[in-house]
């Protein structure tokens, strides 16, 4: 059973997904959520604090999710594979918090520490393949986290295609799809 706070940030998202952040209200929250105005405020001082909780949940969710069955002794692209691959099953198994992070990472409601946050350790993991790979000559040299953009674009793209039923996501085009991602940075 979701506490009344999980049922407060679940309701959130619930309404971000549906409705946009700018249209999410307290009164809206408080209905789907079906608790009182003081039970917010019990836990959230304000909307943006709210938000910026939900975020961060959902970045910690992805980065868990990211390093799932990660081996840190594989091949540099046997690791960089696990990671999109993850990447790529998270944005399917969890859309609203996917496209959550994705549509306001850059938003003014989040906040810069949170933008920045490594969750779980994923961004790191990510940032270490990519440097590593320069390194030995493998990997384009330009700044990481553009490196990370790229391929973070990439899945990006093709999940938002997918949940839009825009086309299928079979294995062969999920391995494609890495494919591409690879050959993006690659050098």
């Amino acid at each position: 059973m979701m506490s009344k706070r999980q049922d407060i940030m679940k309701a959130t998202l619930d309404l971000i997904d549906e409705e946009g952040l700018q249209s999410v209200t307290f009164a809206k929250i408080l209905k789907k959520a079906n608790v009182g105005s003081g039970t917010v405020f019990n836990y959230f001082g304000s909307k943006e604090e709210l938000v910026n909780e939900v975020y961060k949940e959902a970045r910690l969710h992805m980065g868990n999710c990211l390093l799932a069955g990660y081996d840190p002794g594989l091949s540099l692209y046997e690791r960089f594979k696990c990671l999109q691959l993850n990447r790529l099953r998270f944005g399917i198994d969890f859309p609203k918090e996917f496209l959550f992070i994705d549509n306001y990472s850059y938003s003014p409601y989040i906040s810069p520490d949170l933008r920045n946050m490594d969750d779980a350790g994923s961004s790191r993991a990510v940032q270490d393949v990519i440097v590593e790979g320069q390194k030995q000559g493998i990997i384009k040299e330009m700044a990481p986290h553009m490196c990370h953009q790229l391929i973070h674009g990439i899945i990006s793209a093709i999940v938002k295609g997918y949940l839009v039923e825009k086309y299928p996501l079979t294995e062969l085009e999920a391995q494609q799809t890495l494919e591409a991602s690879w050959k993006a940075i690659r050098v």
